[in-house]
């Protein structure tokens, strides 16, 4: 992976990639910087890089010092998934999977986690791969979407190829996988 053998390179590998899903692990008696050190150990950082950098990103998602240092059991869903993206953008990842990473943020958080991936991506020339059903975030953050259905790939394009037959990514949404408001997906 990366031009690496991931046997042989196992630590530099997993640097490389790091991800964030819709539900977020965390130590909860522990405070956001400390789960942010354990995750940065993990990857074999140094601590004192990891705390520097870490109150770095926790500040530019809106998180100050006072509540890195508080437990995360008190922080709401937002800002639980604001400290697992932080831990993620710990390593610079150049794969970064993402998972409906901005599900239960408010419009604020939102946008900031946002801001924060478009600038890891310009960066870090990372490759981010997002997976998402609000459409208007896909418009906004992805240079190519793939819309799926039961698994299978309906269609891939820019976001603005996919909109020349008219209408938003939603209305592509909805003729690709057929359907209909109130129509439920069945399991």
């Amino acid at each position: 992976m990366f031009g690496l053998d991931v046997v042989k390179n196992e630590l530099e590998v997993k640097r490389m990639i790091n991800r964030v899903s819709v539900d977020a692990a965390f130590f909860k008696k522990l405070s956001p910087m400390e789960n942010l050190l354990y995750a940065g150990r993990l990857y074999g950082l140094r601590a004192d890089d990891s705390h520097r950098k870490g109150l770095e990103i926790l500040e530019q998602l809106g998180i100050s010092k006072k509540v890195a240092l508080a437990p995360m059991e008190h922080m709401s869903r937002g800002m639980q998934q604001k400290v697992a993206i932080a831990r993620a953008l710990l390593t610079s990842p150049v794969l970064l999977l993402l998972d409906e990473p901005t599900t239960g943020l408010d419009p604020r958080s939102k946008k900031d986690v946002q801001q924060m991936v478009l600038r890891l991506r310009e960066e870090h020339d990372a490759t981010v791969v997002l997976t998402t059903h609000d459409m208007e975030e896909a418009d906004r953050m992805c240079d190519r979407i793939a819309v799926l259905d039961h698994g299978r790939i309906m269609a891939l394009d820019t976001p603005d190829h996919l909109k020349q037959a008219g209408g938003s990514l939603e209305d592509v949404f909805m003729r690709l996988t057929h359907e209909e408001e109130g129509e439920e997906e069945a399991a």
